[in-house]
């Protein structure tokens, strides 16, 4: 039979020569009547070897198939959010739609995958909230989900580690050698911050200070005292390390409801404020600020604070706030912002828990999300700025700046180290600390004192009639010795 070309194997032409003996020997130990076996192992070894390569070239695939639907997903989101400040409700909600059906194409573990179920579910609550509304929870409900969910955060990343730790640092030096330090926290919480700083005063040459520490904090439900039961717990380990320890609890609902004379600021304390990522809470958007001002001819409640903190002559005030722009006016720069920032955020959340993911401590972040892209308004209180602002905004409080030192940048990055994952980084910007992930700044601590500070720290108002406040403040004392 004619071929049209030369067959790719040929049967030797000599008819006494043997075909097997053409192929290569089997090895000496292995009989020959083996040799269908010899080969098929040798098959099995060259399928062995390519498995792997085809393995890696199929994640390959799909790394890359996933990384362009997450593209894909971030143009739907952002498309959405240009659509909703343009006031086009039907254009949103198609790119919307979209948005649900390209996240089954990202996986929910991915980073870019578990931050755009948060802002989808958010744009889909602007679009289409739940009618009819459905009732707040039980304020003791709500505090306690809230307290549990900022524990989890605590502890599934180094953020408030790093954020208490700075402030620590900048207070411990600035009332060193002080007999009578006073410390003013702006967000009490579960105290958290608290218990190293005081085992830290105690090992303090000379001997520890008299330390008072006011504690701000929203009310508590009937028949519980949150604030006194941190102080107890306070007292209880100042009392162990033989600190000469004071407490008092201050419920307010907001910081621009307390006045100076409820902090009770003695003459000759050294006064240290304490804000973590508080003071955003109290701007307002850059739209309205004006008009807030001429309609009601007081002052906005941030410069109001500010002025209260300037009033109490502090020896610090140690600030760490999100290193994020979320006061934007516009919508679609605000949620631009956000969707990388808390992408980036969630990467290195990812980083610190080991790749295990932390659902608790992301739910707490889901709730800035939410104000973020839901909140408009007087109800939006997730304001984050850049440091660059803080910095205008508290000297033109009369604060000046305190550097913090390359022995806190030392230490911070050793903490820092210890708990959270490759990629996070903690660098110097002129005198303020910053913590990012893989150079992306994400939280800003800086220190602060009032110009022309002396050591006789008072408040002029501290003894204003306790009616003159108006804002249904409670308090709490407790007291201890060693």
């Amino acid at each position: 039979m004619a071929m049209g070309g030369a067959f790719p194997f040929q049967w030797p032409a000599d008819p006494g020569l043997d075909a097997v003996a053409l192929l290569p020997p089997l090895p000496a130990a292995v009989p020959a009547d083996a040799g269908v076996a010899y080969y098929a192992d040798a098959a099995a070894d060259m399928h062995a070897v390519a498995m792997p390569d085809f393995a890696a070239a199929l994640a390959a695939i799909r790394r890359e198939e996933e990384e362009a639907a997450g593209i894909r997903l971030v143009h739907l989101l952002m498309s959405c959010a240009g659509s909703v400040e343009a006031g086009d409700h039907a254009g949103a909600a198609a790119h919307l739609a979209d948005a649900h059906a390209a996240l089954a194409a990202v996986s929910p573990g991915s980073g870019i995958g578990r931050v755009a179920v948060h802002f989808t579910a958010a744009l889909s609550r602007r679009l289409f909230p739940p009618t009819p509304s459905p009732p707040p929870p039980a304020s003791t409900d709500a505090a306690a989900e809230h307290a549990f969910l900022y524990h989890r955060f605590y502890e599934a990343g180094p953020y408030l580690k790093f954020a208490h730790f700075t402030a620590n640092q900048a207070i411990l030096e600035a009332v060193q050698g002080c007999k009578h330090v006073h410390i003013i926290d702006f967000s009490l919480m579960q105290g958290l911050q608290w218990p190293a700083l005081i085992q830290a005063l105690a090992l303090r040459p000379g001997g520890p200070p008299s330390l008072r520490l006011t504690g701000i904090g929203p009310p508590s439900p009937p028949g519980r005292d949150d604030l006194r039961d941190v102080g107890v717990r306070l007292a209880d380990l100042a009392r162990s390390v033989r600190v000469h320890f004071s407490f008092r609890g201050v419920a307010a609902n907001r910081l621009d409801e307390v006045r100076p004379w409820m902090l009770q600021v003695s003459q000759g304390e050294a006064v240290a404020v304490s804000s973590v990522l508080q003071l955003h809470r109290l701007l307002a958007d850059p739209s309205d600020s004006d008009a807030s001002v001429s309609r009601t001819g007081a002052a906005p409640p941030i410069d109001a604070v500010l002025d209260c903190v300037s009033s109490l002559r502090p020896r610090v005030v140690a600030v760490v706030e999100q290193e994020a722009d979320h006061n934007k006016p516009g919508f679609l720069d605000r949620f631009t912002e956000a969707l990388f920032y808390y992408s980036a955020v969630f990467d290195s959340l990812d980083a610190a828990s080991g790749g295990a993911g932390d659902a608790a401590a992301e739910a707490y972040l889901e709730r800035e999300i939410c104000d973020i892209v839901c909140g408009e308004g007087a109800d939006r209180r997730e304001r984050h700025e850049p440091l660059r602002r803080w910095r205008d905004r508290l000297g033109r409080a009369g604060l000046a700046a305190v550097p913090l030192g390359a022995n806190a940048l030392r230490q911070a990055r050793m903490l820092v180290g210890l708990f959270s994952g490759e990629g996070h980084c903690v660098e110097e910007a002129d005198g303020c600390l910053t913590l990012g992930w893989h150079g992306r700044p994400l939280f800003s601590a800086s220190a602060w004192r009032a110009e022309e500070n002396n050591n006789n720290n008072h408040s002029d108002n501290s003894n204003a009639e306790d009616g003159s406040s108006g804002s249904g403040s409670e308090e709490s004392n407790i007291s201890c010795s060693s």
